[in-house]
């Protein structure tokens, strides 16, 4: 089969354009930014990739065109593809009938951390030796690929809400029908799709609607978005997880040192060991706790999820240190929400104690570039000794810093690298947060630090 895919280049369709290969399938694409590094990955599978939309794309008619919910009417492909009469499907359908199918799904969704719990989950499965695919919207470090087809029944995926297609607005994670399910957390977001946090709750029920009563849910106990969705009706077994150790909870933890890097896991009234990990941040004590909670459900025992944990590096962008310069430590994250902010920070300032923290902050989301978020933005950046926030044209609020002295504001981005690097001095922390590219900043600043 000849299948085409329009948005190949994203980290969601790019992977499915592998897995696609994988099948035996040609695989072709198109996308408005054909560049490295998920074209020179492409490419290395195979896959032929083609420079912008266009009805010229097509010239050699596709089985199937798979199209990315990026995408929409008015698109000179999309349109063409209706012209024709071409079979079409989105990239969580396709995904849905030729790879999940006969799978023990293992879905997780919610607002903050699917990335890094769908990696550690597919981890500790990989390391109890049960080969999981996965489709995971990020690179986790463990493996260095974001999705694999696995020679295993088991199949771990980021279950995103965002909508599924121009021509499907339902949340693409209805689509998975996952066995077992980890519901981190729930927030308002996604505001370009999304009219307020009921829309996301229904969306969340439908999710909760398609596990099977011998399947299992997984959800924390103080989430009251969470219970709330619950609450509406369920049909499967749910075990709650808790990062508060005063809470009952089938899963929990105690003696937590979000510096150190450590904390005990409970299974009932047993301790079932330690974790030791490079990883910092409470959210992530709660990330990892829902992928024990989930690996326990296929088999796999807490003391061998921990031990596993040990071995886990996150995920591309996830608290990864790009450079030490001149005693000068470079993160990069994909922090965008004001709730993921804060829990960065805070594990960050866990992790360094009084050492100076610069945060640099690329507000680029829908969210938060019409003003949801603007009643909390500010606050998330506490932990920092510095901020410094590039506003996009596009950013549809004013920013009152009268009350941060600490916080500045750029429109360049030269100016911006100018600033970061006059200021920051050995032992500095500097922690980039941007859910895009930032237009390369992080290799600028290296470049100037090392001169």
């Amino acid at each position: 089969m000849r299948v085409h895919i329009l948005g190949i280049c994203g980290t969601f369709m790019g992977g499915l354009a592998v897995m696609a290969q994988k099948l035996g399938h040609t695989v072709t694409g198109s996308d408005a930014g054909v560049y490295p590094p998920m074209s020179t990955q492409l490419e290395a599978e195979g896959i032929e990739l083609m420079q912008g939309y266009s009805a010229d794309n097509l010239a050699v008619r596709p089985d199937i065109v798979v199209i990315g919910n990026a995408l929409s009417r008015g698109n000179e492909e999309v349109e063409a593809v209706l012209a024709l009469g071409l079979p079409y499907t989105s990239g969580a359908q396709w995904l849905a009938e030729h790879v999940l199918q006969n799978k023990w799904v293992l879905a997780v969704a919610g607002t903050h951390g699917k990335t890094t719990t769908s990696s550690m989950l597919a981890w500790i499965l990989e390391e109890a030796g049960k080969a999981p695919g996965f489709l995971i919207g990020g690179v986790p470090l463990n493996f260095g690929i974001s999705a694999r087809l696995g020679s295993s029944d088991y199949f771990v995926i980021e279950a995103d809400e965002y909508d599924t297609a121009f021509f499907d607005k339902r949340s693409k994670f209805v689509h998975y029908r996952p066995k077992t399910c980890v519901l981190n957390n729930l927030e308002f977001d996604h505001a370009d799709i999304f009219d307020d946090l009921d829309a996301i709750k229904r969306q969340f029920h439908h999710l909760i609607r398609t596990v099977p009563s011998n399947g299992l849910l997984i959800s924390p106990t103080d989430d009251d978005n969470l219970n709330e969705v619950l609450s509406q009706g369920c049909w499967s077994p749910v075990e709650k997880v808790s990062v508060q150790p005063a809470q009952e909870a089938p899963w929990r933890v105690d003696n937590v040192e979000t510096g150190e890097g450590a904390f005990d896991v409970y299974h009932g009234n047993q301790c079932a060991g330690r974790v030791k990990w490079a990883l910092s941040g409470k959210h992530n004590v709660s990330n990892a706790l829902g992928a024990i909670a989930a690996a326990h459900h296929v088999g796999v025992s807490p003391s061998q999820a921990i031990a596993s944990l040990a071995t886990f590096q996150n995920v591309k962008r996830r608290m990864e240190v790009r450079a030490v310069i001149n005693d000068i430590t470079l993160y990069d994250d994909f922090a965008h929400h004001p709730t993921a902010i804060a829990s960065t920070l805070a594990g960050l300032r866990g992790k360094v104690g009084s050492q100076r923290i610069i945060a640099v902050l690329e507000p680029r989301s829908n969210t938060m570039k019409i003003g949801v978020h603007k009643a909390s933005l500010l606050p998330s950046l506490a932990d920092a000794d510095m901020a410094m926030i590039y506003l996009p044209d596009e950013l549809e609020w004013d920013m009152n810093l009268d009350a941060y002295s600490n916080i500045q504001t750029f429109n360049s981005i030269n100016q911006l690298v100018t600033a970061i690097t006059s200021k920051a001095e050995a032992g500095n922390h500097v922690l980039f947060m941007s859910n895009g590219g930032f237009s390369g900043i992080h290799q600028k600043v290296e470049d100037v630090l090392k001169e």
